[in-house]
């Protein structure tokens, strides 16, 4: 047996005469030394492995994290536009911090699937992050039902019933495909995502300007910004080591941590232009249900309005695709341990089966699970996965800073 390492035996190479637990005897870990080496990248290859994480964090998040802008509403624009932006600087610092403490621990113990991840880090208390994803993920995909049932009947005139059915669709297929497809469409659409947004904040400033800095300059920041940032932060950065699959190639920690870093400003950059154009409609948006929709309608351009929601319609896809596929890689580990194949239509299956439990659940509306649903999920990933990581995984990395 290798010897310990950040308090985690490292894997062996004889697993039928090694006395660790199941976890490290996977075939798919490598000794610790192996995945420790310089990685000497340059150009694209150095980018992606810089940003891509980051790209795919906010793929997952999104829906959760302000596709409609009411989340944006609920816990930024609450505290007023000042407040607003406080609480989102809060909150990348947040995620930025928890980045780069899960990129590099992950690559350190060579785990990129989150029960793999918790396992490494908190051992048999590990289940309370699996109870936590599992309650996230169904909330998160009922708010995803909700929004894509929404979009669809309010956008085209379609039944309510034809925009969960299309998502159920579009995430099968993905799901089914596996995760090199799923890393491209979470990739290219992100991208898509920007400048769409891009173009969404300037058009609102151009028209609304003095409207946006009337309401900036009249309204004094709230109190709560900065619990509301941390609150923001948890519940979304929870989800996490849900896209661990992305480090598979990473070697070098300079490069991970440095990624991790990054996972803050690329994941809340488009919200931080979508929570500027909803200055325009403050106060008056804080009561609506899809806020998205107010502003939209205030630009007066159909065409636009319909390109906007075909971009939302499609993040919501990235998000339960991203989370789903986590549950389903989750699950293949855990077959594939004994010693049976993970079969692909059990992972479309899979998919189908919690989509349709999310489009129940999505008759409690939009604003209710966001307000209440979100709010409890913030206090059980705080306890479940953010402090562990910045404390007893944060000890970990330093304490063999060489690794």
């Amino acid at each position: 047996v290798e010897p310990p390492l950040l308090g985690v035996l490292a894997p062996c190479r004889e697993a039928r005469s090694c006395p660790c637990p199941p976890l490290l005897q996977s075939p798919d870990l490598v000794p610790w030394r192996s995945v420790t080496q310089p990685q000497r990248l340059s150009g694209l290859p150095l980018l992606k492995a810089l940003i891509l994480p980051g790209l795919v964090f906010q793929s997952v998040v999104i829906a959760g994290g302000y596709g409609t802008g009411r989340e944006l509403v609920e816990f930024f624009l609450s505290q007023g536009p000042k407040g607003a932006l406080l609480g989102i600087a809060v909150a990348t610092l947040v995620w930025s911090a928890v980045g780069a403490a899960t990129f590099e621990f992950a690559r350190r113990a060579q785990a990129f699937d989150y029960r793999a991840f918790m396992q490494a880090l908190l051992g048999r208390g590990a289940v309370f992050y699996e109870v936590a994803y599992a309650g996230m993920l169904m909330l998160v995909l009922a708010v995803v039902a909700a929004a894509s049932g929404e979009i669809v009947r309010d956008t085209f005139g379609l039944p309510y019933a034809t925009g969960v059915a299309l998502m159920m669709l579009l995430v099968g297929y993905l799901t089914l495909r596996g995760s090199d497809l799923i890393e491209r469409f979470l990739t290219l659409w992100s991208a898509l995502l920007y400048v769409t947004y891009v173009v969404f904040a300037g058009w609102v400033v151009l028209k609304f300007g003095p409207e946006m800095q009337e309401a900036f300059r009249s309204e004094p920041a709230g109190t709560g910004w900065a619990l509301s940032g941390l609150r923001y932060a948890a519940y979304n950065i929870g989800i996490l080591p849900a896209v661990l699959f992305v480090l598979r190639d990473h070697r070098d920690a300079r490069v991970t941590l440095a990624a991790g870093a990054l996972v803050g400003p690329l994941a809340i950059a488009p919200g931080l232009l979508f929570t500027v154009a909803l200055f325009a409609a403050y106060p008056g948006v804080l009561d609506d249900a899809v806020p998205a929709a107010t502003v939209l309608e205030a630009l007066g351009s159909p065409t636009f309005r319909i390109v906007f929601q075909l971009v939302l319609l499609g993040t919501l896809v990235e998000t339960g695709t991203g989370l789903i596929h986590a549950l389903n890689e989750r699950v293949a580990h855990a077959v594939e341990a004994r010693g049976r194949p993970f079969p692909d239509w059990g992972r479309s299956a899979v998919a189908v089966a919690l989509l349709a439990l999310g489009a129940g659940l999505s008759s409690f509306g939009l604003v209710a699970l966001i307000a209440r649903g979100y709010g409890l999920m913030t206090w059980v990933f705080l306890l479940a996965f953010v402090i562990p990581v910045l404390t007893l995984g944060t000890w970990r990395i330093v304490r063999d800073p060489g690794a």
